[in-house]
C-alpha cells in the first residue's frame, strides 16, 4: 500500500476540521457507516451469480416498482450500518414506505440520511453498471424523534451527497459542500482510496442521455432540443451529438462528473400529475449537490432542483435535466 494514499476516513477527518463538523467525529462516522454499507453491496455485486442474489425479489416498493433481490438486501446493509452506531436520527430509502426511526435502546445521532440502496437495479442481472445514492441533512437539533416533515426540506439544506458506483472497479463519489472528490475502493485492504480529487464537469458538451422511447411523451421543449441534437450540424444548435443511455442515474452522473454531458429524465404526459420520474429526496437533491458542486447545473427545466419545495412525501417525484452548465442553460432556454 502507498504510504502517502488518502483514505476516505483521513480525508474525512480533514474536511471536518475545515467545514467545522463537530470535533467528536459524529459525522466523519455517519460517512464511514455508508462507506461500509456500500462495501458489503460491492462485494455482493461483484460476485453476482455466484452469491445467488440476481433476479426478483416478488415483492413492490413504495412506487410499484418491482424489486429485486438485491434492492432488499442491499437496503438491509444500508439500515444495519446507520442504526447501530449513535449517527444517525432517521432513514428515507426507495424501497421503504415511511421514514425510518431508530429501534428502541439504539442511540440517536444527529444526522438524517436518504437513500437509495441500489440504482438500476434491473442491470444487475445483465452486469451492467449499478449504484448508490445518497443524502445527509441535520436532524432536530431538540433532539426528538425525526418525522416525516423533518425530511421534507430543499436540497440546499442538504450538508453532504454522494453515490457509490459498482462497475469495473467500485467507487465512492463524495461532496461535503467543498467540491466533489472520487475514492476508488482497494479490495485488497478494503478502503476508498483518494484517486479523483476535485472532480469538475466541462461546461460545454456534445453529448446527451435520455430515454429515447418514451420521446412520443415529452414536452415540446424537449421535442424541439432532442431534435436540434438529433439534427446535429445542420441544426440549430450547430454540432454533432452523440446519445448514452445506462438506464442507472449513477452511470449517467458518473459519466458526466469525469467527462461531461447531459442527463435528462424530463416530465411527461404519463407522469405530469405525479411531478416526474425520478425521486427528488434520495436522487434529484443529492445528484443535484454534486453536479453543482463540480460545476455543472441541475434544473427541472423551469426552477432549480435544489430550490424545490418538497411536499412532504418522502417519495415525491421530480423532472431532472443536469449535467454540463453551458448545455443545461441551453436546455432551460427551450422551455422558456
Amino acid at each position: 500500500m502507498d504510504t502517502q494514499a488518502i483514505t476516505l476516513s483521513r480525508f474525512i477527518i480533514d474536511e471536518q476540521r475545515k467545514l467545522g463538523h463537530s470535533a467528536d467525529g459524529e459525522f466523519g462516522g455517519l460517512i464511514n457507516d455508508i462507506a461500509i454499507a456500500c462495501k458489503g453491496v460491492a462485494a455482493l455485486v461483484g460476485k453476482g451469480a455466484l452469491a445467488g442474489v440476481l433476479g426478483v425479489a416478488g415483492s413492490e416498493n413504495a412506487m410499484g416498482d418491482a424489486q429485486k433481490k438485491m434492492d432488499l438486501i442491499a437496503n438491509d446493509l444500508f439500515i444495519d450500518a446507520l442504526e447501530n452506531n449513535g449517527h444517525c436520527a432517521g432513514m428515507a430509502s426507495e424501497e421503504l414506505d415511511e421514514i425510518l426511526t431508530l429501534p428502541d435502546g439504539k442511540i440517536r445521532g444527529s444526522y438524517l440520511v436518504s437513500f437509495d440502496p441500489l440504482d438500476g437495479s434491473s442491470n444487475m442481472d445483465i452486469n451492467i453498471d449499478v449504484g448508490a445514492i445518497f443524502s445527509i441533512m441535520k436532524a432536530p437539533e431538540n433532539g426528538t424523534e425525526p418525522v416525516a416533515a423533518d425530511f421534507a426540506r430543499p436540497g440546499v439544506e442538504q450538508i453532504a451527497a454522494g453515490y457509490c458506483l459498482y462497475g469495473p472497479s467500485s467507487m465512492f463519489v463524495l461532496t461535503t459542500g467543498a467540491g466533489v472528490n472520487g475514492f476508488t475502493l482497494d479490495t485488497s485492504i478494503g478502503e476508498f482510496i483518494l484517486t479523483h480529487p476535485d472532480m469538475k464537469i466541462p461546461k460545454d458538451t456534445n453529448e446527451f442521455a435520455i430515454n429515447a422511447s418514451n420521446q412520443r411523451h415529452w414536452e415540446p421543449a424537449i421535442q424541439r432540443y432532442i431534435a436540434d441534437c438529433q439534427a446535429g450540424e445542420t441544426g440549430s444548435l450547430n454540432k454533432n451529438y452523440n446519445m448514452r443511455w445506462v438506464a442507472a442515474m449513477v452511470g449517467e452522473i458518473h459519466r458526466i462528473l469525469c467527462r461531461g454531458g447531459v442527463f435528462l429524465y424530463p416530465i411527461d404526459e404519463r407522469n405530469r400529475e405525479a411531478g416526474g420520474k425520478l425521486r427528488l429526496l434520495y436522487e434529484g437533491n443529492p445528484m443535484a449537490m454534486l453536479v453543482e458542486q463540480a460545476g455543472g447545473a441541475a434544473s427541472t427545466g423551469y426552477e432549480r432542483i435544489m430550490e424545490v419545495m418538497p411536499n412532504g412525501d418522502p417519495h415525491q417525484r421530480i423532472a431532472v435535466i443536469m449535467g454540463s452548465k453551458t448545455e443545461v442553460e441551453t436546455i432551460i432556454g427551450y422551455h422558456s
